[in-house]
């Protein structure tokens, strides 16, 4: 029995359509439309008021929601709009033109964190990024050697997007706390499929989106900043929220917030965290273990009809070294994804890695096996053209 597919109900696109895409765009919960429609009537009732009575605190409150999936305590996490800002708000604290001044990261990770790092570099950082020799995996060894006492950072993706593969953060972090480095992993493609304690593997930072595995929708990134760390950590990409008196606007310099509002910067996506929290609160009802333990079975039972059917797998195939997702490699991968998104088998193509497929906790076993057999459909056909 499958006690998660209940949930299906909660998600009016399943309905139409096969949605294997989780780890791209989540299925959007039906009650996000009644608290987007709160939103709505928060504004037009209460206008400026809603600040006071809770918008101000929103980036918090909500986050505390990620906290809870992510292992982090209450008040440790931050709402962002995205990744992008949140990852350029933990490199804004340090002085690139200083040594240790080097930034340890790997060629799979997901290509807004490497345009950040080597954007470091015109303020002189030195980048390291580790290389991949099948496309699919990191070496860990070769991620560990790289890690050196010239290193002030290592930026990671916990699961690489491409792939799927599943990187070793505790080890990566002793080894960067070994030699006086600091690690920020980005939990994007594990978050809600992974079970991840961001206080238990120590991580310095993490960062992440709701847009995927979490049903969260899009703007509404966050940050978590180990607590330890708040009083060292001085941003200059900044804003008023990150003030300790925001609301007395001090001229000259900022005097930074004693809280993790210090990490925050201007005004606050509120739509966007109104919309996150519906996916938040399914993910912490059903709990990421039991996620993790469904979508192992599924995924092993995509990759053996995917080999059935003649298909190139492009994801580890152990369990423990794969996240949520499976990539099959097929001729005309890109053409054959198009033809499925016409046929409403909702999947997506990247390039060097093929078709990729996520099931979810919502994800029907049957779909599964429609999905590979759609794929070989088109494939056949196009073949004998």
């Amino acid at each position: 029995m499958d006690e998660l597919i209940k949930w299906r109900r909660e998600f009016p696109i399943l309905d139409k359509t096969v949605y294997l895409i989780s780890h791209s765009l989540g299925a959007m919960p039906r009650q996000t439309s009644e608290r987007l429609m709160e939103y709505a009537d928060v504004w037009s009732t209460r206008g400026i008021r809603a600040w006071e009575e809770g918008w101000w605190e929103m980036p918090s409150k909500v986050g505390d929601l990620v906290g809870k999936i992510i292992g982090a305590g209450a008040g440790e996490v931050v709402m962002h709009q995205n990744v992008s800002i949140a990852q350029s708000t933990i490199t804004s604290c340090f002085n690139w033109s200083k040594l240790p001044n080097k930034v340890v990261t790997e060629a799979l990770n997901f290509t807004t964190n490497l345009y950040i790092c080597h954007g470091l570099e015109k303020l002189g950082a030195t980048i390291s990024v580790v290389p991949s020799d099948d496309g699919m995996t990191t070496p860990l060894d070769r991620m560990l050697h790289a890690i050196d006492r010239e290193t002030r950072l290592v930026v990671v993706s916990h699961v690489a997007f491409l792939s799927s593969s599943v990187q070793d953060l505790q080890a990566i972090t002793e080894r960067a706390h070994e030699v006086g480095a600091m690690v920020v992993a980005d939990l994007y493609q594990s978050a809600g499929a992974l079970p991840v304690d961001v206080r238990e593997i120590g991580v310095d930072f993490a960062t992440g989106g709701s847009v995927k595995w979490l049903c969260g929708g899009p703007g509404a990134g966050y940050l978590y900043v180990r607590r330890d760390l708040w009083d060292r950590m001085e941003p200059t990409l900044t804003g008023w929220m990150a003030h300790e008196a925001p609301f007395a606007f001090e001229d000259g310099a900022i005097r930074y917030a004693s809280t993790a509002f210090r990490f925050l910067n201007g005004t606050p996506n509120i739509p966007g965290m109104y919309a996150a929290r519906s996916g938040y609160d399914i993910i912490n009802t059903i709990g990421v273990e039991n996620i993790r333990r469904k979508s192992i079975a599924q995924t092993a039972k995509l990759i053996q009809l995917a080999e059935d059917a003649g298909f190139k797998v492009n994801s580890p195939l152990d369990p423990g070294s794969r996240g949520g997702t499976v990539v099959i490699d097929v001729p005309d991968a890109q053409a054959v994804t198009e033809e499925l998104l016409r046929r409403d088998f909702l999947v997506d193509f990247r390039p060097r890695a093929g078709i990729r497929i996520s099931p979810h906790f919502y994800t029907k076993d049957e779909e599964l096996e429609l999905i590979v057999r759609e794929i070989k459909r088109i494939v056949e056909s196009r073949t004998h053209r």
